[in-house]
């Protein structure tokens, strides 16, 4: 696996345990930020060790799904969980009012760790 792959992960990891440790504290908001971000990079991780990088979330989600999803290689709840988490974070980044709950990034993170173990079982026997 490529340096830098483990890297994404890394970051992938450190963000759920943020997503976690935000949401038990009752922030549900940055919790549910966080969760996507840890499967954002998770899905960065997987394109990098393909050679791909991207400027872009759309870029990273379009990818994702034609590199992982449309070839078969990874179940395509993945690509659906990466963009519903998308939509909470610019709901959680940009909302004024409080429309995000306790149970929408508990059930962000739950995805998000399957997310990150799947990708992280992937790579693992690519290696």
């Amino acid at each position: 696996m490529k340096e830098s792959t483990e890297k994404f992960l890394e970051k992938a990891f450190r963000s759920l345990q943020a997503a976690e440790r935000l949401t038990k504290s009752g922030d549900a908001e940055f919790g549910v930020g966080r969760a996507y971000y840890a499967m954002f990079y998770a899905a960065e991780a997987l394109l990098n060790e393909k050679g791909l990088r991207f400027r872009k979330h759309a870029g990273v989600h379009s990818a994702f799904a034609e590199q992982f999803v449309k070839s078969g290689l990874i179940d395509k709840r993945y690509h659906r969980w990466l963009l519903a988490g998308f939509s909470k974070r610019i709901t959680a980044d940009y909302g004024i009012e409080a429309e995000l709950t306790l149970e929408d990034a508990t059930l962000l993170i739950g995805q998000a760790r399957e997310f990150l173990a799947a990708a992280k079982t992937f790579l693992e026997k690519k290696v």
